[in-house]
């Protein structure tokens, strides 16, 4: 897996570890019922045992087990004003199964 920050997530990211006290997380908002979607943030927050991190420009951001399966092979995080900062692509399905017994 990899990560890539823009240039200005970056700035931002070291700018916020100065006064934040818990690591980068990037986290999975999961909704759905019959299909799915998937929108991805960052978040301080504690570690976790079972985090994967990744080191990118000695900063450590940690992805769960649960979020890892659900992010591209290469993620990129970027950082706007207006947006705050945004992780990989957001996707939906519309998939649904139906058992027929």
């Amino acid at each position: 897996m990899v990560i890539t920050l823009t240039d200005a997530a970056l700035k931002k990211l070291k700018e916020k570890m100065l006064v934040e006290q818990h690591s980068p997380r990037i986290d999975a908002d999961i909704a759905g019922g019959c299909g799915i979607s998937v929108k991805f943030s960052l978040v301080f927050d504690e570690s976790r045992r079972n985090d994967t991190v990744i080191e990118y420009d000695e900063i450590q951001i940690r992805i769960d087990k649960f979020t890892k399966r659900y992010l591209d092979e290469e993620t990129q995080i970027d950082y706007s004003d207006e947006q705050g900062f945004l992780v990989g692509e957001s996707f939906e399905s519309s998939a649904c199964s139906i058992e027929i017994i």
